[in-house]
C-alpha cells in the first residue's frame, strides 16, 4: 500500500479539523448533551468513518478497505469497553454532567497524540524485527486471559492512579470545581481543581488502552496509515457514544467475554503470522513454517460474529434490567 506525504498530511488535516469543529461547535459552551443530539452526532461520525472506508476501497482495492473496517470495528468495541472506565472517572471525581463533554474531548485528543507515537514505534519494530508479531501475540493471548479472569472488577471503582497521586503530591490542588476551568485563585494563591486530576487519570488511562489496542489492529493490517485512520475514526464521535449509551453499558455484561475472544483470536492470528514470517533460529531451525494464516475476510467475519452474539446475549440477560437512573435524560421535544 503506497500512501504518499501529501495524502498523510491531507489526512491528518481532515481529523484535525474534525476535532476543531466538534470542540467549537458542541464542547466549547459546556451543556449536557441530549440524547438526540448525541445519537445524530454518533451517526454522523460514524458515516465519516464508513465513507473513508470506502475511499480506501476504491482507491487502494478491497484488501486494504477489508483490513480497515476490520481494524475500525475493533478499535470501536474496544472503545465501548473503555466507556465503562470513563463512566468510573467521571463519578470518581463528581465532574459536572455539563463538563464533561470538555473533559472526554480534550482526553480522546491526547489518546489520539499518544497512539500516534505507538503506532509510529510499532511500524519501526515490524519493519526491524519479523519476531515482533510473536510477542505482540503471546501479549494478546495474555491480555484475553486477564480479561476473562478479572471479568467484572475492572468495572469497580478503582483507587487513585499513581499519577493522580503524584499530582495531587507536587500541585495544590482545590477540592471544588471552578466552572470547567483548570486553574483557579483561592485567596489569591493559584490552584489546580479536580478538572485537570479528572483529565490527568483519563490521558493516562487511554496509554494503558493502547496497550492493547495497537498490537490488536497490528494483528489485522501492517499498514500504518489504515492503523492510525481506524484509530482516529473509532476515537472520533466516542464522547457522543459516552453520552449516548451510557444507560445501556451496565447491560453489556458478556462484552467483556467476547473482547477477549476477539484478542485471543487476533493473537493467534499474529503467532501464525510470525511463524509464517519466521526468522528466529531456535524455530524450525530460522526457517518458515507452513502454518495456515487467517484471511482478512475471516477476520471480518470472526469479530462481527463475536461482537454480535455476545451484545445480544447480555441484551436478554439483562432484558428486565433498568439502565442506571443516572443516565436517564429528558430530550428536549417537549420544550
Amino acid at each position: 500500500m503506497h500512501v504518499t506525504l501529501t495524502t498523510w498530511l491531507i489526512t491528518i488535516a481532515v481529523i484535525i479539523g474534525l476535532f476543531v469543529f466538534d470542540f467549537y461547535a458542541h464542547v466549547r459552551k459546556p451543556h449536557a448533551p441530549t440524547l438526540r443530539e448525541s445519537g445524530f452526532w454518533s451517526a454522523v461520525f460514524i458515516g465519516i468513518a464508513i465513507a473513508f472506508g470506502l475511499i480506501v476501497f476504491a482507491i487502494w482495492g478491497p484488501t486494504y478497505g477489508g483490513e480497515y473496517f476490520a481494524g475500525y470495528i475493533t478499535e470501536k468495541a474496544l472503545s465501548v469497553d473503555n466507556l465503562f472506565v470513563f463512566v468510573i472517572l467521571m463519578a470518581t471525581f463528581a465532574v459536572p454532567r455539563e463538563y464533561q463533554q470538555k473533559v472526554l474531548t480534550i482526553g480522546i485528543v491526547l489518546a489520539l497524540v499518544m497512539r500516534g507515537a505507538f503506532i509510529a514505534v510499532g511500524a519501526a519494530a515490524i519493519n526491524a524485527y519479523s519476531w515482533v508479531f510473536y510477542l505482540f501475540g503471546a501479549f494478546l493471548i495474555f491480555t484475553a486471559v486477564k480479561l476473562i479472569r478479572d471479568h467484572g472488577e475492572e468495572h469497580e471503582k478503582p483507587s487513585e492512579n499513581r499519577v493522580v497521586k503524584l499530582a495531587r503530591r507536587f500541585l495544590p490542588v482545590h477540592d471544588e470545581y471552578d466552572g470547567d476551568r483548570l486553574v483557579t485563585r483561592v485567596d489569591g494563591k493559584k490552584m489546580v481543581t479536580p478538572m485537570l486530576l479528572a483529565l490527568i487519570a483519563i490521558g493516562f488511562t487511554d496509554i494503558l488502552f493502547a496497550l492493547d489496542s495497537i498490537p490488536a489492529i497490528y494483528g489485522l493490517t501492517h499498514e500504518p496509515y489504515l492503523v492510525f485512520t481506524a484509530n482516529a475514526f473509532a476515537l472520533m464521535g466516542l464522547r457522543q457514544l459516552f453520552f449516548l449509551i451510557g444507560g445501556l453499558l451496565e447491560r453489556l455484561v458478556y462484552l467483556s467475554y467476547g473482547l477477549s475472544v476477539i484478542l485471543a483470536f487476533i493473537g493467534v492470528k499474529l503467532v501464525l503470522h510470525a511463524l509464517h514470517e519466521n526468522t528466529l533460529g531456535f524455530v524450525n531451525g530460522g526457517e518458515h513454517v507452513a502454518v495456515p494464516e487467517i484471511s482478512t475476510a475471516m477476520s471480518l467475519i470472526v469479530i462481527v460474529g463475536v461482537l454480535a452474539v455476545t451484545t445480544v446475549a447480555s441484551l436478554l440477560a439483562t432484558r428486565g434490567d433498568t439502565p442506571g437512573a443516572e443516565w436517564v435524560e429528558k430530550d428536549d421535544v417537549s420544550r
